[in-house]
């Protein structure tokens, strides 16, 4: 079996919110949040692809572990979670909020995300939002589409 990750910051703000609502950072909590630390800002994963990959770097961990866990991050802001219209959720490391009025494209297929910035985007959003008399909190846009592997397959 794999040793858990030696504690990082994230972790250690996850210890200390965990502490204060009376629970603790099990092995499990850690592996997942690791995991994301591991594989960066820019990665997008569902439940079942962190299962898989806890599965492959022969980490164990139940799949409902994994649901609630995701669960709890995303509600202590330590992860995001990106809401498809296709009913899928994907994941992603909470960054500052240097990274917060991000954007993504996803394909319609397969899930695979991608992010991208845009400043149209921004301005567009910040622009609707004063003509309503709404104040802008956060300017998120999907772009639903199909990714270059997806789009061939479907040519051929």
């Amino acid at each position: 079996m794999a040793s858990i990750p030696a504690p990082r910051p994230q972790a250690d703000a996850l210890r200390s919110e965990l502490h204060g609502r009376g629970q603790r950072l099990t092995p499990q909590r850690q592996r997942v949040l690791a995991l994301f630390e591991r594989i960066g800002e820019s990665s997008h994963l569902s439940a079942e692809e962190v299962h898989q990959r806890l599965l492959k770097a022969e980490e164990r961990v139940s799949l409902a572990t994994v649901y609630r866990t995701l669960r709890l991050l995303s509600s202590m802001e330590l992860l995001r979670e990106l809401e498809l219209p296709e009913g899928g959720r994907r994941f992603e490391l909470a960054t500052g909020d240097d990274h917060r009025d991000h954007h993504h494209l996803v394909c319609v297929r397969c899930g695979h995300t991608e992010e991208f910035e845009s400043q149209a985007v921004l301005s567009a959003g910040e622009q609707a939002a004063g003509l309503h008399g709404f104040r802008l909190l956060e300017c998120v846009l999907n772009v639903r589409a199909l990714c270059p592997s997806c789009a061939a397959a479907e040519a051929t």
